[in-house]
């Protein structure tokens, strides 16, 4: 574990409260032959980090064991302090070079057939990181061409000159995820901006790429302004969106608000796809990432 996540998010303490019964992640007696076992090797092995391990994702075990893991670029220390994520944050260490194709490597290894690709903030460097990963996805297409490539981006400050080096690369799918309702954004990501991630997900859907975000629940957003955000969502061309819970990674991170039954969930799917988007991926442990493997031949029927 990176030290710099034992660093208090906040100066206030309160233990996330219990979580309920379809919150509860049930885990299977392992294998002789793990794929957790293979993927945990290959990142390893090639001194890779992933979101699913930094974000401390509950469904860790349940993506690894399908082989698939959401790869995560420019080191773990990430130059944003949101007040729910728990990934590192802090000064970062210079992009390491050889980065990009340890990762083409491994997803070369691993055989998969749809790769995510997220990244750390890095708002100290020029372009954002953006360069780093349009080598990342040339490598991967390089050694799997038949291979679908999502990335998951920061805003990189809705510099165009950046967007259009990301671009360059020509991912399948683009993926930038709003998290929360417009009220809550200067208390959930506050070196973030509702409007300017609106425009992010424009820019790449006028530039004819397949858009997609994500929304976490239970942070204090009402229904009402939850479906504003997707009709927001919708406006500016995206087509794929996820929903799923906030779990509070430790008790000085913002504290969660409310457990969202799954049946609100389902309501929500309803009402994404009466929206108009074209997948609504939308459940209590769902995560962007989450089978997004699945949801690609979707698209090609």
């Amino acid at each position: 574990m990176n030290p710099l996540k034992k660093k208090p998010r906040s100066n206030a303490y309160q233990p996330a409260p219990e979580k309920p019964d379809w919150l509860k992640v049930r885990l299977p007696f392992r294998e002789k032959e793990n794929p957790v076992d293979l993927v945990r090797s290959s990142v390893e092995g090639g001194k890779l980090n992933t979101v699913c391990e930094s974000a401390s994702c509950p469904n860790l075990n349940h993506c690894w064991s399908r082989k698939t893991a959401t790869y995560m670029l420019a080191g773990d220390i990430c130059t944003r302090r949101c007040s729910y994520c728990d990934v590192a944050f802090g000064k970062p260490f210079a992009l390491d070079p050889e980065e990009p194709l340890r990762v083409a490597e491994s997803a070369k290894a691993l055989g998969l057939k749809h790769v995510v690709i997220t990244s750390v903030n890095r708002d100290d460097l020029s372009d954002g990181g953006a360069a780093h990963y349009k080598k990342t996805v040339e490598l991967i297409r390089e050694r799997l061409p038949e291979c679908k490539i999502e990335i998951l981006v920061p805003d990189f400050k809705m510099r165009e000159e950046n967007l259009e080096i990301v671009y360059s690369s020509k991912p399948d799918i683009f993926n930038h995820n709003l998290e929360t309702v417009e009220r809550l954004f200067p208390t959930v990501a506050p070196a973030k901006k509702y409007e300017r991630s609106l425009d992010v997900l424009q820019h790449a859907s006028e530039r004819g790429f397949l858009t997609k975000s994500g929304l976490i629940l239970g942070l204090g957003e009402t229904l009402e302004e939850v479906h504003q955000t997707l009709k927001d969502l919708r406006s500016v061309g995206v087509q794929m969106v996820t929903l799923g819970q906030y779990l509070q990674p430790t008790p000085t991170h913002l504290p969660v608000s409310e457990y969202i039954r799954p049946e609100v969930f389902k309501d929500l799917k309803e009402f994404g796809k009466a929206l108009g988007f074209r997948t609504v991926f939308s459940g209590p442990l769902v995560r962007s990432s989450y089978h997004a493997d699945e949801q690609v031949p979707w698209f090609e029927n």
